[in-house]
């Protein structure tokens, strides 16, 4: 049966009032553009539909007016599950008001219940979020004062607790690929990222709801090579072709081919980054590195980490991963994250957090926004502002090292360095590490109850988790315990009775001359 091809403003019009609707795509890549977009549109003209229930995996947004963005009215939306919140503001304040009922799960949990619904299984049962603000002991994911009904209960299975979240009951998905036949058959050969496409189709099908699917082209059927297909056409009900300014690559990219690892990655030189106090950072934490490690970057000062290991040529010594699906090759940072240039890999978002929570990853690099003094840390809630967990608990919980990086305090806070020490010449006013973080989403017991190892890597000061919290190890050159550490902090960590001082080469212009065999003796170095 030949599949439905229409404009999307009139796939929108299939969109009923209080339908249940699973949106894809991660940042800007893989996302339905054209469609969301026309739905907004329609609602504005007409007030329909409303009431919908939103769900997606990963952020989907520029922080602006695309993506999810386009359906944040007021009326539109009753309720969101979402795993990341900050590419959403105009959802944000929504929930902020009080305006609609939203949940913040892991990503990763959100990518598996979209699996087990289609399984037709009551629901995901999984250790992740345990210890966490998504535990129902603490907050159950909730959102907002609207948000009452509870999704997430505890189980206790052969003396092991987990959590157990209820399924999705979705009727409706919002998908995108490249190109279609005739029969609906879904290829994604200009997409950098293949998400969890199919589990989403599969549970709406099995519903007996619609999917809709944004393309480029559509071709004859028959013609496209089935092991290329990534979601069936009998999966499939409606096809819209977009245009190119709506069907962009990633939002930063109209189209990069070596995001599928296509013809000839021309590596630029890359430009040595000037010694600042996100460097130093990310130069100590690449002393950690470990050769054929299998890695995860987080956003933010862990993206230079990479940086730093090229810089030192050891960078073609580990395997980075990201959590939308890439293996290998090089990752891309800004609205690009989650592509990789020349990836090794690609599979499904869904597939990649099996691994990740099943310990796959041996080493994690996260930033470090909220620390308290029992090693907890929060990157999602700050006030008003829900940035949402987004992979960060399925990642934390489950690497085998984790390491957090960021700067000691945060707001205007200035530095002198390059020669082998460090001075503070303006402190940060905004303090990092305080008695109780807002929001717990890392649980310093949990991975104390795992023995997991734990290090808070700063410019000054580097910590570890022990059991009576945290433990200062090493301080940097040239500061002040009391004046420029403990003043700073509000409260007193145990301080190790062989603290050390971080390597000198670390605070200097220079290359440090990072090897495997030196690494060692550097990170041991007084």
């Amino acid at each position: 049966m030949k599949v439905n091809v229409l404009s999307a403003q009139q796939a929108a019009s299939l969109i009923k009032d209080h339908d249940k609707v699973i949106l894809g795509g991660f940042i800007g890549a893989v996302v339905p553009e054209a469609i969301e977009k026309a739905l907004g549109e329609r609602f504005l003209l007409t007030g329909h539909p409303n009431k919908l229930e939103l769900y997606f995996a990963a952020g989907q947004g520029d922080g602006k007016d695309r993506a999810v963005n386009h359906l944040a009215h007021h009326g539109m939306v009753s309720m969101a599950m979402g795993g990341h919140w900050g590419l959403i503001p105009h959802l944000q304040q929504l929930a902020n008001d009080e305006h609609i009922q939203g949940y913040n799960f892991p990503q990763g949990i959100i990518t598996h219940l979209l699996r087990d619904s289609a399984a037709g299984k009551p629901g995901t049962i999984s250790h992740v979020g345990l210890g966490t603000f998504v535990d129902p002991r603490i907050n159950g994911g909730k959102i907002n004062k609207s948000t009452t009904q509870d999704r997430v209960s505890l189980l206790n299975i052969e003396n092991n607790e987990y959590l157990f979240y209820k399924r999705i009951d979705a009727n409706v998905a919002i998908l995108r690929g490249t190109t279609a036949d005739e029969h609906g058959n879904i290829t994604m050969e200009d997409e950098c990222l293949f998400l969890e496409n199919l589990a989403a189709a599969q549970l709406v099908t099995n519903m007996g709801g619609t999917v809709i699917v944004q393309v480029k082209k559509v071709v004859k059927a028959g013609t496209l090579d089935p092991q290329h297909v990534r979601i069936p056409g009998i999966f499939v009900d409606t096809v819209v072709v977009a245009s190119e300014q709506e069907h962009m690559q990633t939002f930063a990219e109209p189209m990069n081919p070596v995001y599928c690892g296509k013809g000839t990655f021309v590596k630029e030189t890359p430009q040595v980054r000037p010694l600042d106090a996100k460097k130093i950072i990310a130069r100590r934490a690449a002393l950690e590195l470990k050769p054929g490690a299998i890695l995860n970057y987080g956003i933010g000062v862990p993206e230079i980490i990479a940086s730093i290991a090229e810089e030192e040529g050891i960078h073609d010594q580990m395997i980075a991963t990201v959590e939308p699906g890439a293996i290998g090759g090089t990752p891309a940072g800004g609205l690009s994250f989650g592509a990789s240039s020349m990836p090794e890999a690609v599979i499904t978002q869904d597939q990649m957090f099996d691994f990740y929570d099943g310990g796959g990853i041996d080493q994690a690099f996260l930033g470090l926004a909220e620390c308290d003094q029992n090693g907890d840390l929060n990157v999602s809630k700050f006030g008003p502002k829900i940035a949402g967990c987004g992979g960060f608990i399925n990642i934390t919980q489950n690497a085998k090292q984790v390491f957090f990086c960021g700067t000691f305090t945060a707001g205007k806070l200035k530095i002198d360095t390059g020669n082998g020490q460090l001075k503070i010449l303006q402190e940060g006013h905004i303090h990092k590490f305080i008695c109780h973080v807002e929001q717990i989403t890392f649980s310093a017991n949990t991975a104390r109850k795992n023995n997991k190892p734990v290090l808070y890597i700063t410019e000054r000061a580097v910590f570890q988790l022990s059991e009576q919290g945290l433990e200062l190890i090493e301080i940097a050159p040239g500061i002040d315990l009391e004046r420029d550490i403990l003043h700073q902090m509000a409260f007193l960590p145990k301080i190790s009775p062989t603290l050390k001082t971080m390597d000198s080469r670390i605070f200097r212009d220079e290359l440090m001359g990072l090897t495997f065999t030196s690494k060692v003796q550097s990170s041991c170095a007084a």
